[in-house]
């Protein structure tokens, strides 16, 4: 079976527009997170992560594109343009391209919106990434809730394991929406304030945007400093509910231990844990729970909610090459916010960013309707 690697990748995030500027920001403690007051979004003052619109225009422009794009297209295609770019692949029908995305262009449903509501469809979004750029595949869109971006990388290697392609770029990208907002807000899962992964502090949700984009691949001597080998993924529906999760984390337990198995790994071999860490009470919970039913408890873990809110399609995305980052700087980043444990089970939140040696790390994602993604993996420059 031919190995699989991720290597080239860029994130466009508000706190940077390209993957360096953001680990930076991250190593200094800098958050995206900060109080909106937007009656057109939500009609009180909430905390998100919202990037700058003047900044998204300005470097759309740079692009020289005369075409017409929503925010989450030209959002994707400044991510996508910089690591297509970058890695120098040549489009050709052994290329594939896959959009993880929950909800796409979601806010052209909206009568005042300028686009056309057919743009919603997420059939039309990839399309019209895919026109962009001149891939010679069919696009895959994928949106399973808010295990999207992690499932993509395991959708892009198995596609590469069976010989489909030789390489797949990934773009994921939400963004902060009226809906969105309005629906989490009627679940009461948004916090009143920056939000606290896993404290007991802890208040709801903040959502975020970002786009991010990497490359997977089976060339090995195409590689950024920072690349990863994915030894092993997989995911597991607990088909618990429409929204909560297994209290007892079997869904999530299922689907790290069956990337364990593939990737030939215990949970001895595992230095970190990029968890996904939404602040809410039964989700923070519900990681504890599984985590410590695999004896995980001891691995340094963090969330990166409380830098960028919870970016859903794009989340999973982002924070592997977050993580990816991490292994390549041996550098652990301190998870936002938290201050005390709030969870009933002991898991070994990261408090302070430190060095030390990193050779392997574990992304786990979980979403609505009971989806639980997993994924291992390994760092390839020492």
């Amino acid at each position: 079976m031919n190995k699989t690697y991720l290597s080239y990748n860029n994130i466009v995030s508000s706190i940077g527009f390209d993957s360096p500027t953001v680990v930076q920001n991250i190593r200094k403690g800098v958050s995206g997170i900060t109080l909106i007051e937007d009656v057109n979004l939500f009609p009180t003052p909430f905390y998100a992560s919202v990037i700058n619109s003047n900044s998204i225009s300005e470097a759309f422009e740079q692009l020289g594109s005369n075409d017409e794009y929503t925010r989450l297209e030209q959002m994707m295609i400044i991510s996508l343009d910089k690591t297509l770019k970058e890695s120098g692949v040549k489009l050709t029908d052994r290329v594939g391209l896959i959009l993880s995305t929950t909800k796409g262009n979601i806010d052209t449903l909206d009568p005042k919106h300028p686009m056309p509501p057919e743009r919603a469809y997420l059939g039309t979004l990839g399309h019209i990434i895919k026109n962009y750029f001149g891939f010679t595949t069919e696009p895959v869109v994928l949106s399973n809730a808010c295990v999207s971006g992690v499932l993509a990388i395991s959708i892009a290697k198995r596609f590469i394991a069976q010989g489909t392609f030789d390489q797949v770029f990934i773009v994921g990208s939400d963004i902060v929406s009226s809906f969105i907002l309005s629906g989490f807000n009627s679940f009461q899962a948004m916090s009143s304030l920056p939000c606290k992964p896993y404290c007991k502090h802890r208040s709801g949700i903040n959502i975020g945007e970002v786009a991010a984009s990497v490359l997977v691949s089976k060339d090995q001597d195409n590689l950024v400093p920072e690349a990863v080998e994915v030894l092993g993924e997989a995911s597991c529906n607990d088909a618990n509910h429409i929204s909560g999760p297994s209290r007892t984390g079997e869904g999530l337990y299922r689907s790290i231990q069956s990337a364990f198995k593939e990737a030939k790994v215990g949970p001895e071999d595992i230095d970190y844990i990029s968890a996904h860490g939404t602040a809410t009470s039964f989700n923070d919970e519900m990681e504890a729970i599984a985590l410590n039913r695999l004896d995980l408890g001891r691995v340094p873990l963090n969330s990166l909610k409380g830098y960028f809110g919870h970016t859903l399609g794009g989340s999973g995305l982002l924070e592997t090459i977050i993580g990816m980052h991490s292994l390549y700087h041996n550098t652990l980043y301190s998870s936002m916010g938290f201050t005390e444990l709030g969870v009933s089970q002991p898991i070994n939140v990261i408090t302070e960013t430190t060095s030390g040696n990193l050779d392997y790390f574990l992304k786990t994602a979980s979403g609505f309707g009971g989806c639980n993604t997993a994924a291992v993996f390994k760092k390839v420059q020492s």
